[in-house]
């Protein structure tokens, strides 16, 4: 299933007034920098900067983890074993150069011919792959200013993934921008080869969330 190119980024968010929180929103409007942010307390939170604001994520739930986990487990089998880059998982600082804007996203992948922007202590470039999995409180910004960032900046696919309705959106940008929504099988692709599958029944799997994982839902 395809539809058009990426929306553009929605102007009517709501945002509360200079110096207040919104738990709502878990964001502040409040003028800082990100050498701000470096000097807050380690509070368990996931803290990112996207144009001149910043964004607070509480720690996930235990549903959100699981399918993290297992999420992560095949993308391992898929991409990073056979060797075609480098899996990572949050918190991981994701900068993106002459923009000001850091973000955290749940999963991210590096393919070997960009391994250069994989730093000590976080990657300094566009990701080939970022995963975002969305939360009533992140649903907005997975879907709109996240989605408009990671476009903007150069990232090859987006994944959004809904945990309510066991489903993944897929966006690519660039040459052939598209989208596609996936449930059941999913095609895993490295540029404009496909290099495995996952079993997204797998990954959403209730059942694994009561009686426990037993093997990575990916297969080549």
């Amino acid at each position: 299933m395809t539809s058009p190119p990426y929306p553009p980024p929605s102007e009517s968010f709501a945002h509360p007034k200079p110096g207040r929180y919104d738990v709502s929103t878990m964001q502040t409007t409040a003028p800082t920098t990100w050498e701000d942010v470096l000097r807050m307390p380690d509070d368990g939170n996931r803290y990112e900067f996207i144009g001149g604001r910043l964004y607070v994520t509480a720690a996930p739930a235990t549903r959100h983890q699981r399918i993290s986990k297992r999420l992560h487990w095949a993308l391992m089998e898929v991409l990073e074993r056979p060797g075609h880059g480098q899996i990572f998982y949050a918190p991981l600082l994701v900068e993106f150069p002459g923009t000001g804007d850091r973000v955290q996203p749940d999963i991210l992948f590096v393919a070997n011919e960009r391994r250069g922007i994989i730093g000590e202590k976080q990657v300094t470039g566009a990701p080939d792959l970022v995963v975002e999995i969305v939360s009533p409180s992140t649903a907005h910004r997975d879907r709109g200013i996240k989605l408009d960032l990671y476009a903007r900046c150069g990232v090859r696919e987006y994944w959004i993934v809904d945990p309510v309705e066991d489903v993944v959106d897929v966006w690519r940008f660039g040459k052939q921008p598209g989208h596609e929504r996936f449930a059941g099988e999913m095609p895993v692709r490295l540029g404009a080869g496909q290099v495995g599958t996952i079993n997204l029944d797998e990954v959403f799997s209730r059942h694994l969330d009561v009686w426990g994982d037993s093997s990575p839902a990916g297969s080549e």
